[in-house]
């Protein structure tokens, strides 16, 4: 068994990019290969315990509460607040070095998402920290000042209805972002610019335009209004020179008859290419190949999610994979040179929007939503898994997930769409399902087999991300305020603080001269779900707040 573990993880490791054996964290998910894992294991089973704060740090900006991840290059940590304020710290003892504050921003469209907006982080490269904001623009800060050194209008908000929420991807000499609009009458795309100048390299729309491959699979003019925007941060592998990122779903989310012809075959390529993933040439933007994990999706299950890079052993042979979990919790795993489906397995305990996937991936049993009917589906639009998340240990092999059991009761109608407008043409309240007691899990699954390896359940739901470090040890944070460690081989947890406020954002590990710490992101903020969780819990009162909480074990005792 250990020898195994030892070829798991020197297949795993032969996969990823240099930065993470690096004692800094200096991408959203840790590497560009978003396994949001610490090769650093001075702090591990044995000594968790014995974890203290060493420093607090707070923005100040408490509208929208702190749910972003920081980040740190070479001893200096860059944080962005949810108000779009920038932070720039030492990274040993938490002082302040400079800071931006972006100014208000321009309203968007009303009815549109706007008013949920987080700022989920920032990203570092070519001398600049860059950052997307609410009235969608792309700014670029100079990294050792904190002046801004350029800054460019994405597209115009009063017409799209969309922003930038997620962290910038840095791919060689280009940033890349993404935008929302899943839920709104836009059309989704990625668009790269030039880290030096800020002028555009390419744009890539998710929804083809008539005459482009694709455009076959809209009915009518419905593309212009398609929705399926890749509103988180994608991935990036040097090797292969691709970017690999999930889009959202189509719109409208739950009333279909607008943009698929009727009689059209749902088993594939339908809508494309929305809930899917897509590999784009880092260069040029175009698109080298397509999954769609979810065609014509009704169930607002969105595939927008991170895309984990790896290499792993599939029936006897080495492979290129990546693995994918879309909202439903229902996970893929790719052939990420080809796009080929390799397997797939399902997260949540209790779903009822399909029967299952067949051998070559496709969806079988689909229960739909119908025209003014009230109907129940498992997952809800919160998703067995929202934008926190999932960790990856090449140590152990296994992926690390924060599952959610909700169900919604969706109602569907037939509203015609207004350009950037909210467009879900539903209600869909979420409830526990039936016959339980606890609305969350933290899971271990092994991406090759498909199996669950162990399992903790939680009272209430989880929306923090996972991180996995070589101490073998996975920590995450809940809405109650409690941050934690479990060990990644059994689930068992090692070690709790109670932090003040609950947990929406993402951890992270990292090391400045020899000293290994963790830094916490704290505040609640439950609406981030699209409003879907809203009223569940009415007996509590989860605390916001936006501080950083960084923890090392003391001086002297490592």
């Amino acid at each position: 068994m250990r020898f195994l573990a030892f070829l798991l993880a020197v297949s795993a490791l032969s996969a990823q990019d240099a930065g993470v054996t690096h004692a800094d964290w200096p991408h959203y998910g840790g590497t560009q290969f978003s396994w949001r894992y610490s090769a650093l294991d001075q702090v591990n089973t044995s000594n968790v315990k014995n974890l203290l704060p060493a420093w607090i740090f707070q923005t100040g900006d408490y509208t929208e509460n702190l749910g972003s991840t920081p980040l740190v290059v070479d001893g200096v940590m860059y944080l962005v607040s949810a108000g779009a304020r920038v932070f720039a710290l030492d990274a040993a003892k938490g002082t302040l070095i400079w800071q931006y504050r972006y100014p208000t921003a321009r309203p968007g469209i009303a009815g549109s998402h706007s008013d949920f907006i987080q700022n989920r982080g920032v990203a570092v490269g070519d001398g600049k920290v860059f950052f997307g904001t609410k009235d969608n623009f792309v700014v670029a800060l100079d990294q050792k000042t904190g002046h801004e050194a350029w800054k460019v209008s994405v597209d115009d908000p009063k017409q799209c209805g969309c922003n930038i929420t997620a962290a910038p991807l840095i791919v060689k000499d280009k940033v890349i972002v993404g935008g929302n609009g899943g839920d709104q009458a836009h059309r989704g795309y990625l668009t790269a610019f030039y880290t030096k100048t800020g002028r555009v390299a390419w744009r890539w729309y998710v929804v083809p335009a008539p005459g482009e491959k694709g455009n076959e699979t809209w009915k009518g003019d419905s593309w212009r209004y398609g929705g399926g925007a890749p509103w988180l941060t994608g991935s990036f592998d040097p090797d292969l020179n691709l970017v690999y990122w999930g889009t959202g779903n189509a719109a409208s989310d739950f009333y279909d008859a607008d943009r698929v012809a009727s009689g059209a075959n749902k088993s594939r390529d339908v809508n494309l290419y929305t809930a899917s993933v897509v590999a784009l040439d880092a260069d040029t933007g175009k698109l080298r190949w397509h999954f769609q994990e979810v065609p014509d999706d009704v169930w607002d299950y969105d595939s927008a999610y991170e895309v984990l890079l790896m290499d792993r052993q599939i029936r006897g042979q080495m492979r290129k994979i990546l693995v994918h979990m879309n909202k439903s919790g229902l996970t893929f795993v790719l052939d990420r040179v080809t796009g080929e489906f390799l397997s797939s397995f399902n997260v949540p305990e209790i779903f009822n929007w399909i029967s299952g996937v067949t051998e070559d991936g496709k969806l079988v049993g689909r229960n739909e939503p119908e025209l003014g009917k009230t109907k129940n589906f498992c997952p809800s639009t919160a998703g067995a898994k929202s934008w926190n998340s999932t960790a990856y240990s090449p140590r152990t092999g296994l992926l690390y997930v924060p599952a959610l059991e909700l169900c919604m009761d969706i109602t569907s109608n037939d509203s015609k769409p207004s350009e950037g407008r909210f467009y879900m043409n539903g209600d869909f309240p979420s409830r526990l399902p039936p016959n339980r007691a606890t609305y969350s899990h933290v899971d271990a699954w092994d991406p090759v087999t498909g199996k669950r390896v162990w399992s903790v359940p939680y009272k209430y739901i989880l929306l923090s991300s996972m991180l996995a470090t070589a101490g073998d040890l996975v920590f995450t944070g809940d809405p109650e305020g409690n941050f934690f460690a479990l060990d990644a081989r059994s689930g068992n947890k090692l070690w709790n603080f109670q932090t003040g406020a609950g947990h929406r954002g993402s951890a992270i590990s990292y090391a400045v001269n020899g000293r290994q710490y963790i830094a916490a992101t704290t505040g609640w903020q439950q609406t981030l779900v699209g409003g879907a969780i809203v009223g569940v819990f009415p007996e509590e009162s989860f605390r916001a707040g936006s501080t950083l909480v960084v923890f090392a074990l003391p001086e002297g005792s490592r």
